[in-house]
């Protein structure tokens, strides 16, 4: 079974606002995922988003937020629900979120987040270049999505 984080930009006022339609608009990104990572409007996260989310979060008291910047890479936003709530919910950054995510990502250093992280959950250091790769390619996709001032969807498929 596999799971993924799917991020997608698109201009604020194409977000569709309902579970059915964002439900929609992402599956029919997904089957398009390669085409639109490509064209830098896409990005994913094989089952591994989770940790990413605790590398941006974990100080080194373990446990708080760094700032509030920290929890919107992955799980921040506002999130849309399915009306049976039986699926994961779509959440969805806003352009000025976008941006603060952004300015995160590129003064954040990866190798203080890996460390306090890393050290916590006893995580190898050869697991380390992928989740740097993970870093790069989050770094590189919310800056385009700033520099179009695009809204960023994201979706969780299991």
């Amino acid at each position: 079974m596999s799971f993924h984080m799917h991020l997608r930009a698109t201009a604020s006022d194409e977000v569709p606002e309902d579970f059915s339609s964002l439900l929609d608009f992402m599956w029919a990104a997904w089957e398009a995922h390669p085409e639109e990572y490509a064209a830098g409007i896409a990005d994913s996260i094989e089952k591994d988003f989770g940790h990413v989310h605790e590398i941006y979060t974990m100080r080194a008291d373990q446990g708080d937020a760094a700032n509030a910047a920290s929890t919107l890479p992955i799980f921040g936003g506002r999130h849309i629900h399915s009306p049976t709530k039986d699926q994961p919910p779509f959440v969805i950054l806003n352009p000025a979120e976008v941006r603060g995510v952004a300015e995160f990502l590129r003064t954040v250093s990866f190798d203080e987040r890996w460390q306090i992280a890393g050290a916590y959950n006893g995580w190898e250091d050869e697991n380390r270049n992928t989740f740097l790769g993970y870093h790069n390619d989050l770094r590189t996709f919310y800056e385009r999505a700033t520099r179009a001032g695009h809204a960023v969807i994201k979706a969780f498929w299991y």
